[in-house]
């Protein structure tokens, strides 16, 4: 049964999930009668459901330093866009070769691979269209930082990186070094940049910056850490994807390596971390102390 807490922070996601996808809709296109498949493939997943999880955090972080949440909406609505480009690829052939997502066929099922290249393709590009082109008057130096956070998290120093490693890893034995690599870049760095882009738009003081930049890495390693625990014991029906994938290719995750047990117990250490670091700089009990305590307990 929900909490008084966790029913609030449910409603606070519905309302910003309304205030997101209201944003990428206008962003991103129906399309045009030439390559009106590729704007379709677009949306398909980006309209496919979740929780927003990314631009919420980057919402929830200008929320909790005074900043303009409305504004920062453009901004936000770009990491979902990577986010989703990322799942797109990830669900390729070439790659994880995945026939769900959030219970719903994948995209290069429904608009055939090449589509689905050339859709996150889109995707990312779009992104940085968007955050190129918005007004930035009097903010740019802010803004250029923004672009070189989202690049940085989502290149080659990143979570390509991070998919590099983990592609490369399947089916090896591997140390506890090399998982962390994977799970940081992976996983870690587009969440970090999510919490990292929400304190720059607000201008954050640098140590509000270091201490947030804490925070998101250590509930960004616990998320991947309780994804690999979902995929031994959660349920296909409420994941939206078939479970036992990672095992089935041989993927390299902390239950693996460290069992259920210890996995738990490193989950409950980063987020007590994560915990330290908001009361740090006086951002304790708001909704990015919430967040961090649904992202232990969520079931999907």
């Amino acid at each position: 049964m929900a909490t008084a807490a966790t029913g609030d922070l449910n409603a606070y996601f519905k309302d910003r999930i309304g205030q997101i996808e209201r944003t990428l809709d206008e962003l991103v296109p129906e399309g045009n009668r030439f390559c009106g498949v590729l704007f379709e493939s677009m949306r398909y997943s980006l309209f496919a459901g979740g929780k927003r999880l990314r631009p919420v955090l980057a919402l929830a972080t200008v929320e909790a330093l005074g900043g303009d949440v409305e504004a920062a909406l453009p901004v936000a609505s770009t990491l979902e866009m990577i986010h989703t480009y990322s799942l797109v690829h990830d669900d390729l052939p070439a790659m994880d070769d995945d026939d769900f997502r959030r219970g719903k066929p994948t995209n290069h099922k429904v608009f055939g691979e090449a589509v689905a290249v050339l859709a996150g393709d889109a995707l990312l590009t779009q992104a940085f269209q968007v955050l190129g082109t918005l007004d930035a008057t009097g903010r740019e130096a802010v803004m250029l930082r923004i672009v070189g956070e989202l690049a940085l998290a989502s290149g080659s120093l990143g979570m390509v990186a991070g998919q590099t490693a983990d592609m490369l890893n399947e089916g090896k034995q591997a140390d506890a070094e090399t998982l962390a690599f994977i799970h940081t870049n992976k996983t870690g760095a587009l969440l970090t940049a999510s919490v990292r882009i929400g304190a720059l738009f607000a201008e954050a003081t640098e140590e509000q910056l270091l201490a947030l930049t804490t925070y998101a890495e250590r509930i960004g390693l616990a998320f991947q850490i309780v994804d690999d625990i979902l995929d031994v014991v959660g349920s296909a029906e409420k994941l939206g994807k078939a479970v036992g994938a990672d095992a089935a290719h041989a993927k390299l995750t902390y239950p693996a390596l460290h069992g259920l047990q210890e996995s738990r117990e490193a989950v409950r250490r980063l987020t007590g971390e994560a915990h330290q670091a908001l009361q740090s700089i006086g951002l304790s009990g708001g909704r990015l102390t919430q967040i961090a305590d649904w992202l232990v307990n969520r079931e999907v």
